[in-house]
């Protein structure tokens, strides 16, 4: 996929949706973690102040801070507003409103904007994008996969699930993709040969309920065990 800088949509969550999408444990923050689709989220900034280390990979990377600011400063609005539309496709309780979902995404975006240039050049923000990884076999204990995957099945091929989730196992021990709808918060039709394939290809898949639903029923996660992984 060619990454184009006017067609980036830079939406970042927070440390604590991170947390609660993928039901870390303290024991996993501590982890060699991989982020895979990061864009603009403040889960590795926050996780440097706290002393772990997170790798975050995603084509946005390719642009400076000045450019992602001026991508986040068009795409807001326009992505609150498709939001108020769809209220009912939302659980409306941690979160309570599209303002307050407007302010608690803002504040992640701009944390992430503030660490960005150090956090590349300490190498935790990397440019690159599924299904080709820069990284060794089993580098990480465990892959992030954050509304990429699934998410976007209508312009994203079954036969490119595959590849990517053949790579983020290449390349960590532990897979973890969130959610498992559409973006119109549907079950994803790719979500039950992608097990398949996972599972004939020897991994363990697990489809698991994490402590957190904000489209309405995406409350489960894929979780994937690469027992063979160096």
């Amino acid at each position: 996929m060619s990454f184009k800088y006017e067609e980036a949509v830079p939406w970042g969550r927070s440390f604590d949706e991170y947390r609660r999408m993928f039901n870390l444990t303290k024991e996993d923050l501590r982890r060699n973690i991989l982020g895979c689709a990061d864009g603009p989220a403040s889960f590795n900034a926050e996780m440097s102040r706290h002393g772990h280390r997170v790798v975050s990979c995603d084509p946005l990377y390719q642009l400076t801070a000045d450019q992602i600011k001026q991508r986040i400063e068009v795409v807001y609005e326009e992505v609150i507003g498709q939001t108020r539309q769809n209220q009912d496709k939302f659980v409306w309780n941690l979160i309570t409103s599209p303002d307050e979902l407007g302010h608690i995404r803002l504040e992640a975006m701009l944390d992430f904007l503030r660490d960005y240039d150090r956090g590349k050049l300490d190498g935790r923000y990397i440019a690159a994008q599924l299904p080709d990884l820069p990284f060794g076999a089993a580098s990480f204990d465990m892959a992030l996969c954050s509304h990429f995957l699934f998410l976007y099945f209508d312009h994203l091929s079954l036969a490119f699930h595959q590849q990517a989730v053949d790579e983020l196992c290449r390349v960590a021990r532990e897979v973890r993709i969130f959610p498992l709808l559409t973006y119109n918060a549907e079950p994803c039709p790719f979500v039950t040969p992608i097990a398949d394939h996972l599972k004939k290809a020897g991994k363990e898949v697990m489809i698991e309920k994490v402590p957190y639903e904000f489209q309405r029923g995406g409350n489960m996660m894929m979780r994937v065990f690469n027992r063979t992984a160096a």
